[in-house]
């Protein structure tokens, strides 16, 4: 663990600091009376000098030393390693991704280069995850039925990985929007989150009902969802890639689309949402950023310190210094009385 905060946990102990130069200079003073008296000490003063000992005498440092230790030690020095918590508002999002095989139509771009709609879906939705790393996001993906991709997650690296493995043909061709929208909805209903959102992006009409659009939009509003709806594709022919040619290149032909906007329209409607239309990369980016824009989730930061003791070190210095003081005033520093 590497620390970034140093402290002490009672420092007003610190203050007791200020008796050290005392014992310091009560060390350093003048030695108790002569044992021996002499009526005239002229004829001694040859042999000595009376001098105060200095106060930086190794055993008044090996003294001080360890009163300082033990005064360190009562002030509870601490290493700290601080850490960012992040308190969000909960916000919980399902997005709905149409896996038909009308999203294999190839009128978006990636860049430069031309790209089926499913590509360009999951790249903009790879985005807009990554924009909102403190809500809890799933994924479900439908055509003939809904299949659930990741349930509702913070964990954002494995949701990415899921959504990459994303594939159309994975169930049954068609598009239920309603069932995709119960199934969603269903995810959603227990929990106990500030906001609930399902983002439902498709490119084609209803064409496989067992509930029906607009009933599972009003169930969800019962249930304080909030539902957007995106119709992605362009209008007229798309190029629909058929196979490919005896030197491996993709062989297209014109299918005639068509992106109904009552249903979806309705839906976004008594979800209390918004309806957007997505013809190109470039609108479509933009429909997620203004959905982000939308929902904002609140981040509450906070910071917690986890603090590693260090007193028990100095008390084991004081105690080294107390103990050789003592042992080298009963050795090689005794005098006689």
């Amino acid at each position: 663990m590497n620390f970034d905060a140093f402290s002490f946990a009672r420092p007003w102990w610190l203050l007791a600091l200020l008796v050290v130069p005392i014992v310091a200079w009560m060390q350093g003073g003048r030695g108790p009376s002569p044992a021996i008296r002499f009526s005239h000490v002229a004829p001694l003063r040859g042999f000595a000098q009376v001098r105060r000992a200095g106060v930086g005498g190794l055993g008044a440092l090996l003294l001080c030393g360890a009163l300082m230790c033990f005064v360190i030690a009562l002030a509870r020095p601490r290493l700290g390693k601080t850490q960012d918590l992040i308190e969000s508002s909960g916000v919980d999002i399902i997005l709905e991704l149409d896996v038909s095989g009308s999203m294999l139509s190839e009128d978006f771009k990636l860049g430069n280069d031309r790209a089926s709609r499913i590509e360009v879906v999951k790249d903009v939705t790879k985005r807009f995850i990554e924009a909102r790393p403190n809500d809890r996001i799933g994924i479900i993906a439908f055509a003939g039925r809904p299949y659930l991709v990741s349930p509702l997650t913070l964990d954002h690296d494995w949701l990415l990985k899921n959504l990459e493995r994303l594939r159309i043909g994975l169930v049954e061709d068609g598009t239920s929007i309603g069932s995709a929208l119960a199934s969603a909805a269903n995810r959603l209903k227990d929990r106990k989150s500030k906001s609930k959102i399902i983002v439902l992006l498709t490119d084609g009409d209803e064409n496989i009902t067992t509930i029906p659009p607009a009933t599972a939009a009003e169930a969800a509003k019962t249930l304080g969802i909030k539902i957007y709806t995106i119709a992605a594709g362009t209008n007229g022919t798309a190029p629909y890639p058929v196979g490919r040619d005896f030197l491996g290149n993709k062989v297209y032909r014109d299918v005639p689309v068509t992106v109904e906007e009552g249903e979806l329209r309705k839906v976004a409607e008594i979800g209390g949402g918004k309806f957007f239309v997505a013809m190109d990369t470039n609108a479509l980016n933009k429909i997620f950023t203004e959905i982000d824009k939308l929902e904002k989730t609140e981040v509450k930061l906070q910071k917690k310190t986890d603090w590693k003791d260090l007193f028990q070190w100095f008390i084991g210095a004081g105690a080294a210094l107390a103990v050789l003081h003592a042992l080298l005033s009963q050795t090689i520093w005794r005098t006689v009385p």
